[in-house]
């Protein structure tokens, strides 16, 4: 078997494509996931000691990979990752941007080797500037890109979102540069470097937050659970838990359904920037009718009546729903001690190469022995990387 037969994801739509993962934490590996996820063989690299997150994000980020420890720092360890390069379409990193330069691994370096290598970089603010060389991570990439200043309620100062969306988001755009990157290849038979950031990706997902300021210059001021400019679209409470409304149909059609006709005479109410002015008003007004019902009885009345209606669930009950439950979001794979565990699947249906979760995470360092194999070291090399990683020989007494 060669190298990068074992695909994790079976026949998806990147087969065939051999990536080499450098990353750690979060962000790059939801890259490096992405593509595994999507049929690609992603050998991982880890470093001799390297910790790996708890459980969850293990069984998560690790997935459909192998792993191999070599320490870079080392000759000879940097030569059996150069080995691996030399074969690799993709080589993925989230190092500080000195670091690659130091290793002698960078992408001049490597593509002088590879031509037709992808090098994909992903860092906290950049390759270049007054913060590269700074340490980033997610909660720095929100604060310093604005997000925070609008999440959380009006006057409260400011809120962290409750995911690590710029880890998130910058593995997604890096997944999209990979993806880019090799379909240019095709055209141009060469390889080339792309890279995104935390600060970047964040700034990006502000979207029409930041353009309220390039393009009108305002300052986009926090506006809770309801929507920044759309009145009324918003989070309420009802009789028995909370509702999301967004009534994209006309106000009148809503005002019915709400069992609030009078609304629409209310010259408070007669436009989008009357309710703008009177937001207070109308909410008020809008919780009390939702107060009279359930959850269950609002998303059924106002979806009928054209008006988008969505309970607000806790995390377990998202995974109890009965939507959620059809989409298959999670599969049950190996885990690393033999027993199942569940892994969230790629969001993409493909109707002709699925992607597939389709083994589990696995300890730093499982495959060292096979990968060093296939790369054409004989027995005594393989020991000799292996006890300078710091990873025991197999006991051959028997």
């Amino acid at each position: 078997m060669s190298l990068y037969d074992q695909q994790s994801g079976g026949n998806g739509p990147l087969a065939g494509v051999r990536v080499i993962d450098l990353t750690t934490a979060r962000a790059g590996p939801t890259c490096t996931r992405q593509l595994a996820d999507m049929g690609a063989a992603v050998i991982c690299v880890d470093r001799p000691g390297q910790r790996v997150l708890g459980d969850s994000d293990r069984f998560n980020l690790r997935r459909n990979k192998r792993s191999v420890v070599l320490n870079l720092a080392d000759s000879q360890g940097r030569e059996a990752f150069l080995r691996l390069a030399d074969r690799a379409d993709v080589v993925v990193e989230n190092y500080r941007p000195t670091v690659k330069h130091r290793l002698g691994i960078d992408y001049d370096a490597l593509s002088a080797r590879n031509p037709r290598l992808v090098y994909a970089s992903l860092s906290g603010f950049g390759q270049e500037g007054p913060y590269a060389a700074r340490p980033g991570v997610d909660q720095i990439a929100q604060g310093l890109s604005g997000l925070m200043s609008v999440t959380g309620p009006a006057g409260s100062g400011p809120w962290r979102v409750g995911i690590a969306v710029s880890d998130t988001a910058a593995g997604t755009f890096l997944t999209q540069g990979v993806l880019a990157a090799l379909f240019a290849r095709e055209r141009t038979g060469k390889g080339q470097w792309v890279h995104t950031s935390l600060l970047e990706a964040a700034i990006n997902f502000m979207d029409f937050q930041a353009v309220r300021w390039l393009t009108d210059g305002e300052v986009p001021p926090q506006e809770g659970n309801n929507h920044p400019t759309v009145v009324p679209m918003g989070m309420f409470p009802t009789a028995d838990g909370h509702v999301n409304v967004a009534p994209m149909a006309r106000f009148e059609t809503f005002a019915q359904a709400l069992g609030a006709p009078e609304l629409v005479g209310d010259p408070r109410f007669a436009d989008l920037e009357t309710r703008r002015a009177h937001r207070r008003e109308l909410d008020e007004i809008i919780k009390q009718r939702l107060a009279t019902a359930t959850t269950a009885e609002w998303v059924e009345r106002l979806n009928a009546a054209g008006c988008p209606c969505g309970p607000v669930l806790a995390v377990d009950e998202t995974f109890a729903d009965p939507q959620v439950e059809h989409l298959n979001v999670f599969s049950m794979v190996p885990g690393p001690n033999g027993d199942e565990v569940a892994a969230l699947r790629l969001p993409l249906t493909f109707s002709d190469t699925p992607a597939a979760v389709g083994t589990g995470p696995v300890h730093p360092g499982h495959h060292t022995r096979e990968v060093l194999a296939e790369l054409g070291y004989d027995e005594a090399e393989i020991d000799a990387l292996a006890d300078f990683a710091g990873q025991l020989r197999p006991d051959r007494s028997g």
